[in-house]
């Protein structure tokens, strides 16, 4: 027969007194509702089970990683997310504050609104400046291309009497600002230029056509961008030679670039720039951006 007194005494018991049984009962010698040996049993158990978890983990990294170059991505080109097809990028890039606008604005007469272009410009344009001085480039031919060792020394523009250098603030305190369109980076790609040009690259050559250049466009997107571009001129040629690739991870590698000009573009007037590179290998989808950049220019 059950011990009715008993039962009322545990009934009777504080919840305070409960969480206290529960840390330490010191009948059963419980701690948690556990002995020390059950204790001492689980520990063990665990520190085995999460040891054989991370060596397993750390054997699957090891087979992982050797199957991984340390100087080139296993997957390249076409069998690669990133494809064969290289985009374009420009500098100088907005305000990190506005990381997602593609708008390039100042008022020429006001030098705070210049000077953040300018300066991300000679930012941008520092390690061109020591690979020219340090001797890590070596000066190719058109019928050299860069190697694993070496990369082509690129030229880049000064003086004054260049608008797109350094001396001239890159044309931005004039209203006649410059634009650095590059070919952005996949590793092992090569150009293959065209033979002939086609119709469309024609009509909007500033040069004699020379089929060892990727040739760099920018046009107003629409008619009425095409009516407020005005003249773009190209510095220092419209094309880029095909000798300063392929990319290889080479440590000294600097993009080669061309600097579109817009000397007459119309003040006050949002203008849409799209700007495409023209190879036989560049894939060129407006809806996608493949092989083309878009960026706003807004000059005050």
């Amino acid at each position: 027969m059950e011990d009715k007194g008993e039962y009322k005494a545990n009934e009777e018991q504080t919840k305070w007194q409960s969480f206290r049984k529960m840390l330490w009962n010191s009948e059963t010698n419980e701690c948690l509702g556990r002995t020390g040996l059950s204790w001492f049993r689980i520990t063990i158990f665990y520190i085995i089970f999460y040891a054989c978890l991370a060596a397993f983990w750390s054997c699957m990294l090891v087979v992982f990683y050797q199957t991984l170059a340390n100087d080139q991505p296993k997957w390249k080109l076409d069998s690669s997310r990133i494809g064969s097809s290289p985009g374009l990028g420009f500098r100088p890039s907005p305000p990190e504050e506005n990381i997602d606008s593609t708008l390039i604005w100042f008022n020429a007469t006001r030098s705070e609104t210049v000077n953040y272009w300018v300066d991300n410009l000679k930012q941008y344009l520092e390690p061109y400046k020591t690979l020219s001085t340090g001797g890590e480039a070596v000066y190719c031919t058109d019928d050299q291309t860069a190697t694993p060792d070496k990369v082509c020394h690129f030229p880049i523009i000064s003086g004054i009497d260049n608008i797109c250098s350094p001396e001239r603030s890159f044309g931005y305190p004039e209203g006649k600002p410059c634009v650095l369109i590059k070919l952005n980076r996949i590793y092992d790609w090569k150009p293959e230029p065209y033979d002939e040009p086609p119709e469309t690259l024609v009509k909007n050559l500033k040069e004699d056509f020379d089929k060892t250049q990727v040739y760099i466009t920018c046009t107003g997107e629409n008619s009425a961008d095409r009516d407020n571009i005005g003249e773009v001129h190209y510095y220092p040629s419209q094309g880029i030679a095909a000798k300063y690739f392929p990319f290889t991870n080479q440590k000294t590698y600097v993009s080669p670039f061309v600097f579109a000009q817009f000397n007459e573009i119309t003040r006050g007037v949002l203008v849409n720039v799209e700007c495409r590179a023209w190879a036989k290998n560049i894939h060129f989808d407006r809806g996608d951006r493949l092989g083309s950049v878009h960026f706003e220019l807004l000059v005050d």
